[in-house]
């Protein structure tokens, strides 16, 4: 008789999938995110679907939860990049950095995406390690990133230059085009609020206090959609009639009002709060141009023709 285990004991060491509701269904998971588990058999996929819908539904209230429905998905498709990456990002909820930088690192070499560099590098801060987490910062291009994961990047770069007690590097990782306390994207808050709490470190009260209603403000008026845009405007009781009743000249996007909104002068030492020159602006500038074109054309046409008169009388004498 052979001394092998059965195949049934190895069966009993296996982890037991976490249950799943019968509400939660594979349509519960982003299309995006199923798409990536065509190559699974349909039923193996189906649950690997479940499981990653009930990881993304507990990661907040529950990452401990999350992240064994994680892991049951990983054991099913532990080669498909979305379901390393639900581990990579459970784990990491969970504080477990070591974990989270390993299955980062698998995701990204099954992918060959970027998009996840801002959590490697708050994990490597997690770790200890803000060098590390600067160096696998400046290993990608920032340009190619898209906007959201260049902010990520921005503010888990400065994170780690607070790490190392660098606090006006850590505010000149923040300084990016997309710092603009008149535009709020979804991405925003938390911008803001990065900067409101390295200003803070730097003594630099008033300032930080504008950058924060920024934040909250933003916050308060984002609504779940992507790159959604709206223009924030601060009310003030003493403005002009028409100025108060003037529409901002940005198209359809939103307008929105902050109830009870501090009155705020903009920080004197934010470069980058200063944005391109309008639409309308450039308009403006080169009918300005055209004008000008058009009044130095006239006396040039009126010469001409007193040339030509010119010319025509001598020929004639």
């Amino acid at each position: 008789m052979s001394d092998r285990p059965r195949r049934d004991t190895f069966a009993s060491d296996r982890p037991r999938d976490p249950e799943l509701p019968d509400e939660v269904t594979a349509r519960d998971l982003h299309p995006s995110a199923r798409n990536e588990l065509k190559t699974l058999s349909k039923e193996n996929a189906e649950q690997v679907a479940r499981h990653l819908a009930m990881a993304a539904q507990l990661i907040d209230e529950d990452p401990e939860r999350a992240h064994l429905h994680a892991l049951a998905a990983s054991r099913r498709a532990g080669r498909v990049a979305v379901v390393r990456e639900a581990v990579a990002i459970t784990a990491y909820a969970m504080g477990d950095f070591a974990l989270a930088l390993r299955e980062l690192r698998t995701y990204r070499r099954i992918s060959g995406r970027d998009d996840q560099i801002a959590l490697i590098v708050d994990s490597e801060r997690g770790m200890g390690r803000p060098d590390r987490a600067l160096e696998e910062a400046r290993s990608v291009d920032r340009s190619a990133l898209p906007t959201a994961t260049r902010v990520a990047l921005a503010i888990a770069m400065s994170g780690a230059r607070l790490d190392r007690g660098e606090t006006e590097l850590a505010l000149g990782e923040l300084e990016i085009p997309e710092l603009n306390p008149d535009l709020a994207f979804d991405w925003s808050p938390a911008l803001f609020a990065a900067r409101s709490a390295v200003l803070e470190d730097l003594g630099r009260v008033d300032e930080a206090a504008f950058w924060q209603d920024r934040a909250d403000t933003a916050s308060a008026a984002l609504g779940h959609g992507d790159d959604d845009e709206m223009i924030i405007e601060d009310v003030y009781e003493d403005l002009p009639d028409d100025l108060a009743s003037s529409e901002p000249e940005q198209g359809d996007v939103e307008s929105v009002e902050p109830d009870d909104a501090p009155e705020h002068d903009a920080p004197a030492d934010s470069d980058a709060e200063e944005s391109d020159p309008s639409d309308s602006e450039l308009e403006d500038s080169d009918s300005e141009l055209e004008d000008s074109d058009s009044e130095g054309a006239e006396p040039a046409r009126a010469d001409a023709a007193e040339a030509e008169q010119a010319e025509d009388a001598e020929q004639a004498e």
